[in-house]
């Protein structure tokens, strides 16, 4: 999984421009979650729509055996600013 990652994000990038960062992380439970952060909410819901056209995508995704789902979040503060 991680070592398809970063073909993964390089095509996703070039599909989607507005996509400004990425972070997987693994929680004291084992449980993995990849934040991807957007230009925008609508450049999200775009990519949510359109992810599994994404060969790369698709493969990277397939590595999930159960997910907990797309869930989209507004960032109210961040350091560094985005």
């Amino acid at each position: 999984m991680i070592a398809d990652r970063p073909a993964m994000l390089a095509a996703l990038r070039a599909r989607f421009p507005a996509c400004l960062a990425a972070y997987l992380t693994k929680e004291d439970d084992g449980a993995w979650l990849d934040i991807i952060l957007w230009r925008s909410r609508a450049d999200a819901e775009q990519s949510a729509r359109e992810i599994l056209t994404i060969p790369e995508c698709a493969a990277w995704l397939s590595h999930i055996a159960t997910a907990g789902g797309l869930r989209h979040a507004e960032v109210l503060d961040a350091w560094p600013a985005p």
